[in-house]
């Protein structure tokens, strides 16, 4: 049974950090590219991050880069998200989501937001980012 079990949301004062962790089980960790996308309240899902685990690469939404970083324990298969200088809109149900690497293979997608795009979702984690 696949499962990707996502962990470390919590309240966190504007200028904080935490760091979300993805538990992956029942597939070959390294086949697959791992991402996070986030739902804040009343939007729609937001990619964040993906990381190709093999390579490695990664990459980052606008809004994240340079604060956010994404990687992998392949020892624990686990993904994390290093979440630093948190802002009130990084609020949002933070998932993870994992694609089998031959998808795309050939094509120049790095991440999306559609569940659709992903062979994997996990149930997500709450981050709130409030004073």
């Amino acid at each position: 049974e696949v499962q990707l079990v996502e962990s470390g949301g919590d309240l966190v004062q504007p200028g904080g950090s935490l760091r979300l962790s993805c538990v992956v089980s029942g597939f070959r960790f390294d086949d697959y590219a791992m991402s996070w996308i986030r739902q804040a309240p009343g939007k729609g899902r937001e990619w964040v991050s993906t990381i190709y685990t093999a390579r490695p690469a990664t990459h980052y939404a606008d809004s994240v880069k340079g604060r956010f970083t994404i990687s992998t324990d392949y020892a624990k298969n686990t993904v994390y998200l290093q979440m630093n200088s948190l802002k009130p809109e990084d609020t949002a149900v933070y998932y993870c989501a994992g694609v089998f690497l031959g998808r795309y293979l050939g094509t120049n997608w790095h991440g999306g937001s559609e569940k659709s795009e992903y062979d994997y979702w996990g149930q997500g984690t709450q981050v709130t980012v409030s004073s």
